[in-house]
């Protein structure tokens, strides 16, 4: 770190230690680690809450590192990564402030990282192109498909060839249409030899750098990898979309704490309200297809509106049967007047499979419009349940918490006390979920968990202390200070483990009583509006009545 740096942090770094012990021994869930010596002065500090915990077990498929500070200069070296919820909106899973950029300093947050979320390794993971970034991530994730942020790349090459740029202004448009535009590897090559031979640029040291990285940030080269990006260009933007507006520049070590819980806030609002907007609202249907309708009520309002979208152009995109093998038949599939932009499908009728050249479903977990334009052809009216991805429906957080393209967790995977807490502290809050939804599914759910009290308390009578319970479960605790390695101790008597029931009794009450409230606040928004609505539409029919006079 540098020595600017370091006296920016300075002694901020407790005042953050601080928030973590406390907000740990609030919530056994809540995890941070601590790397290196005790002074934490050269070590960094890694942190998540168990909401971020939760979330990553239901969209960790696809991760963004961020390190905006590395290249904007932020006077705190704070790191986050996050993802995508069925929504598509930013989740957090996880912060970090990186107070040493060491490739072993990172190698310890990444592996630190997996270790909070329980070891599962997400399917890709963006970060910026970084050399020192990318090692890490080889060393710890190496099965993890490392794509380097465009946008950042698309910014360094304005700088580096800045003479180019204000010399031909053109440049910089016919180089991003080469990177975005282009659909396959060989119309990327094809268009990348044009580009250098057309502004004479062909023995550049920067764009060849930049080509012989391009199987780690050119989209041609990763459309097979799941990524969540709903086309070529949604994606190119900066990473920190989470804290943006909240954690800046300018922002002390003194102040990140509280940014850090309003960008939290802030996002946990907007869930909710898109949670809202799809369970209480009904979309405007296009067409008459059963499938539109289908999907109408699987998916969230926004991916609706992004498969709404793919469903329609197939009327502009007419499938034609190219070659028919019995048990696989191929379609070319292209837009009227764009033939030779067309696309091909193979199509197993029996097993209702197919896979498409542009490999959308691939890459984004929607289906496209060529399969869906087959799909018409072949009078397949629903979705076949493979191309629907759990984690883009409204029921994404409702049962198991692994998606469809996750390995299975080890079998020792909910041993520990921690993982058992987890599991039953995301199990409650489903729970809660349901029983807030009406006054009798209250008072029902209330009923049943007083009678789950009983027989827990019960059975923890008659249950001897296992030698797990009874020890603490980590012995590097002067290095790492996760949550279940130093709660197990603190759990030893019966006493203090119904007093710990009791205390998530008094949570799950609380919570339901703030459901209740939200649900009140929402009722009371809608009839103000509905009342609103009366009252425009009395005056609009005064006045029509004046005028008629």
């Amino acid at each position: 770190m540098s020595a600017t740096r370091h006296r920016a942090v300075g002694g901020g770094v407790n005042h953050v230690l601080d928030y973590l012990r406390r907000m740990q021994a609030e919530n056994p869930s809540f995890f941070y680690a601590i790397q290196g010596d005790n002074d934490h002065t050269g070590g960094s500090i890694f942190w998540a809450d168990a909401t971020s915990r939760m979330n990553y077990a239901y969209f960790g498929d696809t991760v963004i590192f961020d390190t905006t500070y590395r290249t904007n200069r932020y006077r705190v070296p704070f790191a986050s990564f996050t993802g995508l919820n069925h929504h598509g909106q930013p989740v957090l899973f996880g912060c970090a402030l990186i107070l040493n950029d060491s490739e072993a300093s990172f190698a310890w947050l990444f592996q630190t990282w997996l270790h909070a979320m329980s070891d599962r390794r997400p399917i890709s993971i963006t970060t910026d192109p970084d050399r020192v970034i990318q090692m890490a991530v080889t060393q710890v994730l190496p099965e993890t498909r490392l794509r380097f942020n465009r946008w950042s790349i698309f910014k360094e090459t304005q700088e580096k060839l800045s003479h180019i740029y204000q010399s031909q202004p053109t440049f910089e448009i016919e180089f991003k249409k080469c990177v975005n535009e282009t659909e396959t590897i060989n119309e990327f090559e094809s268009s990348w030899v044009s580009l250098l031979e057309h502004y004479f640029v062909m023995d550049n040291e920067w764009l060849q750098s930049m080509y012989n990285a391009r199987q780690q940030w050119v989209p041609a080269y990763m459309r097979d990898t799941f990524f969540g990006d709903f086309s070529i260009t949604e994606r190119n933007i900066g990473l920190n979309s989470f804290f943006e507006g909240f954690v800046h520049a300018s922002t002390t070590i003194q102040m990140l704490i509280k940014q850090y819980e309003k960008a939290v806030a802030s996002w946990h609002e907007k869930e909710l309200k898109s949670d809202y907007d799809t369970t209480n609202t009904s979309p405007v249907l296009k067409t008459p297809s059963p499938m539109e309708k289908q999907a109408a009520n699987l998916y969230t309002r926004r991916i609706f509106m992004k498969f709404q979208e793919e469903l329609v152009e197939t009327l502009a995109n007419p499938a034609t049967k190219i070659d028919d093998s019995g048990t696989v038949a191929t379609y070319r599939v292209a837009k009227f007047g764009e033939e030779h932009k067309a696309h091909t499908v193979n199509f197993t009728f029996f097993e209702m499979k197919a896979n498409c050249s542009c490999q959308m479903f691939e890459h984004s977990g929607i289906i496209c419009r060529h399969i869906l334009a087959v799909f018409r052809a072949k009078n397949v009216l629903t979705l076949p349940s493979q191309y629907v991805l759990k984690r883009w429906t409204r029921n994404a957080k409702i049962g198991d918490m692994q998606d469809e393209h996750a390995t299975e967790l080890p079998n020792n995977a909910r041993e520990s006390l921690t993982d058992r807490y987890n599991t039953l502290r995301q199990e409650a809050i489903k729970y809660v979920e349901e029983g807030a939804k009406s006054i009798h599914v209250y008072n029902v759910a209330m009923d049943a968990l007083q009678e789950a009290l009983k027989k827990v308390s019960s059975a923890k009578n008659q249950s001897p202390i296992s030698a797990e319970d009874g020890a603490l479960s980590n012995g590097r605790n002067q290095e790492l200070h996760a949550a279940g390695d130093t709660e197990t101790v603190a759990c030893q008597s019966a006493d203090e483990k119904e007093k710990k029931i009791r205390e998530l009794t008094t949570e799950l009450e609380s919570i339901n009583r703030r459901c209740e409230v939200y649900r009140a606040n929402l009722l009371a928004v809608l009839r103000d509006m509905e009342e609103q609505k009366l009252k425009l539409s009395v005056k609009v029919q005064n006045a029509r009545l004046n005028l008629r006079e």
